[in-house]
């Protein structure tokens, strides 16, 4: 391998009692970080370990009772996780999942996981991806640890990063380029980039991007609304971006029974984005086109797939 290739990591989960819906162990090989994750069946389980009854922190979350669609997470820090987590989650009635972090060696102090806690935090209301249940937010630079401490918390931090969406909690990602820079199709940011368009018989259109696993409606598309179609799928994920002001009515030519996006918006897959923007449950992988050719995005998908393998 050469210099600037990046090297894959071994993360192994343990199911500790069998079962995958039961307490689950998570760690990296090679890194003293310990990652125990239940759901509130298994809560009691979680906090009998002998693993949490050590200096670490610990995140709840769940449901968004406030905005559907959001998941809501709550960071904390303590010098035992196991009595934190449970003062924690008995104040809090969202929570569905429960994770703790702590150490193989023991060797977190609290002034790291302070420092720990407070760049979780700090991270995950910059990524924008989730709801902060916590109503303060700390200062890290409070937190007075010497160079190599804060050198060896920023690579803990940077391990969370990667073992986190792998237990299904994706916080701490970063939006795509396409989201943080408000970029439209004509942006300097994704005019390299392969873009795809919805261009409906009903006089619809949109274009999105396709970045780092995330599909991307860029601002200025447009979306259906009034359609009568029954949306089982993505109804509630639409009414959100109307409540949020994602999507505004269109004051356009023409733009009756339309909605236009005034900023971009991530969806989890192409089909989410053409629910969303034809008003009704769609194949987003036959809807969705790449721009200014007849290839559908699963014909692209395909054709990348046998370029990659020559």
């Amino acid at each position: 391998m050469t210099v600037g290739d990046v090297f894959g990591r071994t993360i192994q989960l343990f199911l500790v009692d069998g079962k995958p819906t039961g307490l689950r162990k998570a760690t990296i090989h090679g890194w003293t970080g310990l990652l125990f994750v239940s759901g509130a069946s298994a809560f009691g389980d979680l906090t009998a370990r002998d693993e949490v009854d050590r200096t670490g922190v610990y995140i709840l979350s769940g449901p968004d009772p406030v905005t559907p669609g959001m998941t809501r997470v709550y960071i904390g820090s303590g010098n035992s996780v196991a009595e934190r987590i449970k003062q924690s989650g008995v104040k809090r009635d969202f929570w569905e999942t429960a994770i703790t972090v702590t150490t193989s060696d023991d060797d977190l102090s609290k002034g790291h996981a302070e420092y720990l806690e407070a760049r979780l935090i700090q991270v995950t209301a910059q990524a924008g991806r989730v709801t902060l249940d916590n109503g303060t937010q700390p200062d890290f630079q409070r937190r007075r640890l010497p160079e190599a401490d804060v050198a060896n918390m920023e690579q803990f931090l940077a391990n969370l990063r990667i073992i986190l969406p792998v237990i299904g909690l994706d916080m701490l990602k970063p939006q795509p380029k396409a989201v943080s820079t408000q970029a439209s199709s004509s942006s300097p940011t994704i005019s390299n980039e392969v873009q795809f368009e919805i261009r409906h018989k009903s006089g619809v259109a949109a274009m999105a991007v396709e970045e780092d696993g995330e599909f991307v409606v860029l601002e200025g598309s447009e979306a259906l609304t009034g359609t009568g179609y029954v949306q089982q799928s993505y109804g509630g994920l639409k009414e959100k971006l109307i409540t949020d002001g994602v999507l505004v009515p269109h004051d356009g030519p023409s733009s009756s029974g339309k909605l236009r996006f005034v900023k971009p918006w991530s969806f989890s897959s192409p089909s989410a984005a053409a629910a969303v923007v034809l008003d009704r449950n769609s194949n987003g992988r036959l809807e969705w086109k790449v721009k200014g050719a007849s290839l559908n995005y699963h014909e692209w998908q395909q054709a990348q797939a046998v370029t990659q393998e020559k």
